[in-house]
């Protein structure tokens, strides 16, 4: 049997319009058919969902309710995403793949408690509040705020890169056996490890882009695929230079992240983790959006990024 493969897409792409959820099923649909696409040589497959605007909606619904209900931890919010989204991906694989044996796995992911995203937090979370607002919830909760022009400031939390994925051994074992496993969802709840070994719930959200690139590592997986809102990797993205990139050697890649090309926000972290898989399997990986997908690994769209 042939190597497992890994598909990693952002939240955004299952939540398309954050004021109407429902979309997150017709989306779960076009996922399905996307995987039955990727499984049909019977391998095991892992699936790593984001769950960014998910988390948002959670920090909305906590806003409303503060002045009567207690606050929920940002660990508790990934573990609630994984199961809301897994339960979502699950139906509609079964409907579209009976054939096969699928499940979504609460995945802990262990992070370092001295990783320098503790102390320069980035990662924006939860709605935009005007500055007064975002004043008070400094002085109150000690939040870290960040501007965005013309939209507002939102808290920003920490980023720590992933260490560990403490599910590890079921997951190879479901895929071993051929199964698609949902795992690692939201970059994974994020765990540290105390002096006596036990785990504990930390405030931060772990990139899923990494973390699947970790878990495609560790799977031995032979297809490495992240799937985003736009076709291929470009340099120049936005602008009047901008430049489709079609395939590049990981060595360019790293060089182009270092310039600052693709931003740590957005396509940054899924150039570094397509990197990392080529650098450390000397297999290719894939960067392209659902709708291309057919014809990108065809190699004829889609961004590769070669050993």
């Amino acid at each position: 049997m042939a190597g497992p493969t890994v598909l990693a897409f952002g939240g955004n792409a299952l939540l398309l319009d954050p004021h109407n959820p429902a979309t997150q099923e017709r989306t779960a649909a076009a996922f399905a058919r996307a995987v039955r696409m990727l499984m049909d040589r019977g391998e095991g497959m892992v699936l790593v969902h984001g769950n960014g605007p998910q988390v948002g909606m959670i920090l909305l619904r906590i806003e409303a309710t503060k002045d009567c209900i207690p606050p929920e931890t940002l660990d508790i919010m990934v573990a609630e995403t994984q199961g809301s989204i897994g339960y979502l991906l699950c139906r509609s694989m079964r409907n579209e793949i009976p054939e096969r044996e699928i499940a979504a796995l609460l995945t802990q992911v262990l992070v370092d408690p001295d990783d320098p995203g503790f102390a320069s937090p980035f990662k924006p979370v939860g709605p935009y509040y005007a500055m007064e607002e975002a004043e008070g919830l400094v002085k109150s909760q000690g939040w870290r705020m960040l501007e965005t022009a013309g939209k507002g400031w939102r808290r920003v939390v920490p980023s720590p890169r992933p260490q560990e994925i403490i599910e590890l051994h079921t997951i190879m074992d479901a895929v071993g056996h051929g199964h698609l496993i949902i795992a690692g969802g939201g970059g994974g709840i994020p765990v540290i490890r105390d002096e006596c070994g036990g785990l504990h719930g930390i405030e931060a959200v772990i990139d899923k882009d990494l973390t699947a690139c970790k878990l495609a590592m560790a799977t031995r997986a032979e297809r490495f695929v992240i799937l985003t809102d736009v076709p291929h990797v470009s340099t120049g993205f936005g602008s009047t230079s901008e430049r489709r990139i079609g395939r590049m050697k990981a060595s360019r890649a790293r060089r182009l992240l270092a310039q600052g090309e693709f931003p740590p926000g957005s396509m940054g972290p899924k150039v570094e983790a397509a990197a990392i898989f080529a650098e450390r399997t000397d297999l290719s990986a894939l960067i392209t959006n659902i709708e291309l997908l057919e014809r990108a690994l065809g190699g004829k769209a889609g961004t590769w990024i070669d050993p």
